[in-house]
């Protein structure tokens, strides 16, 4: 028979290796765990309208991924991107974002690209009060007012009215100064939030309104629109527009022969180099808005250099084969999100998002700083002037002077040419 007293020092030995085992048992869990990659989960447009964009933004952050798992990962952990197509269908985007954090626990998240796929992942993100870094979405967080919601696009603190707000500038800048203005843009969240905007900013310099239409997405014929703005005689034309009927309208415009002084605004496409190149001569004259064109005052510190990868790994692939618009930012946002996340020495949402809040970030695209509602702190929407392009050729876009900036002052490379009909 074995003694009480000894009985006990059995069970002590016994507790002693349990208590061991689960503290050994701990530690192998979180060794197996801190070897895991850290999830960055996200929604990309790879096939319908925005296919073109997302493939060549989900490049730049593949190079992003990339370059910082060659400088050791982020908190000593590689890093791993989880990704899905959202097809260009913002119904898809819900779903997404629910599988990447319940099914494949992703650790942070960030949104497709472009403001009708960004909205639809809101909700979610906020509801689990997680960090959302967005690429380019329009004044998305105007309806949500999330604190942890930070917008790459260089809109700046009121984007819906700064969006234009170059453009009207420079247009008051003549002499004599226009008096009328035509507004027209694709019945679509980004380009309503767009004209929106240039309406609010006709109606506070006081140009008169003579045409404000918009038209269906699926447009085929842009011409009768063309000719029924040329019916109005505005001195300026204001448009927001997605990639396939930005080119429709430039055609038509060219064909109608728009006698307008001052034509472009906020029309997505004409950044690409496939439109540009496809376009050739026909962009002449347009004034626009961009991002990041290849000027002497943009020469941001590692710009270059992500160039040169993001070229390289784009050949052959059917993207951008420049890069200048989408990909510098889709690459900088997550410059932004892993800066933080090791500034913070953490994964935890609220002071990884505290600290983007108050940080300033060095990004391929310049400084970046944040307001209170997740926008820029200051706008860097570039106007450009699409000047002296004379073939189709690619190369003519790689070269300074094709697409002088405007505006703002701080990055202007050159001079307006005005009016438009001449211009072109």
């Amino acid at each position: 028979m074995v003694s009480i007293k000894k009985r006990s020092l059995l069970s002590g030995a016994a507790a002693f290796a349990a208590v061991a085992a689960l503290g050994l048992g701990a530690l192998v869990d979180g060794a197996a765990r801190a070897a895991e990659p850290i999830k960055v989960g996200f929604s990309m447009a790879l096939t319908g309208g925005l296919a073109a964009g997302g493939k060549s933004a989900l490049i730049a952050m593949q190079i992003w991924a990339k370059d910082v798992n060659a400088s050791g990962g982020l908190l000593g952990r590689q890093v791993k991107l989880v990704y899905y197509d959202d097809q260009t269908n913002s119904a898809t985007v819900p779903g997404i974002y629910t599988k990447l954090l319940d099914i494949d626990k992703v650790d942070l998240v960030v949104s497709g690209y472009g403001t009708n796929l960004i909205a639809p992942a809101m909700p979610i993100v906020m509801q689990r009060g997680l960090v959302f870094p967005a690429l380019f979405g329009l004044a998305v967080n105007e309806k949500f007012n999330y604190q942890n919601y930070f917008q790459i696009m260089p809109a700046g603190p009121s984007p819906l009215t700064v969006w234009s707000r170059g453009f009207f500038e420079l247009a008051l800048a003549q002499s004599p100064p226009p008096k009328t203005i035509a507004l027209v843009g694709a019945d679509a969240e980004f380009a309503r939030n767009a004209v929106k905007g240039a309406r609010q900013n006709a109606k506070r310099v006081g140009l008169e309104i003579v045409y404000d239409r918009s038209y269906p997405p699926r447009t085929a014929d842009y011409s009768p629109i063309i000719r029924a703005i040329q019916a109005r005689n505005p001195d300026i034309v204001y448009v927001g527009s997605y990639p396939p009927d930005s080119v429709g309208i430039v055609k038509a415009a060219t064909e109608v022969g728009l006698k307008a002084k001052l034509f472009g605004g906020g029309m997505v496409g004409l950044q690409f180099a496939s439109i540009m190149k496809a376009l050739g001569p026909k962009l002449n004259g347009i004034v626009n808005y961009d991002f990041w064109v290849p000027e002497p005052t943009l020469k941001f510190k590692g710009v270059e250099a992500f160039l040169s990868k993001y070229q390289a790994a784009a050949k052959g692939k059917g993207v951008d084969p420049l890069g200048y618009y989408l990909p510098t930012y889709a690459y900088a946002y997550l410059q932004v999100l892993g800066q933080a996340v090791s500034a913070t020495n953490s994964l935890d949402h609220a002071k990884i998002g505290a600290h983007i809040r108050q940080a300033t970030f060095g990004t391929v695209v310049g400084p970046v700083k944040f307001a209170k509602n997740g926008e820029w702190a200051q706008s860097r929407t570039l106007m450009v002037q699409y000047q002296d392009i004379r073939d189709n050729k690619l190369e003519t876009f790689t070269k300074a002077g094709t697409r002088v900036v405007l505006y703002p002052k701080a990055w202007k490379s050159g001079t307006l040419r005005y009016p438009y009909t001449e211009a072109k």
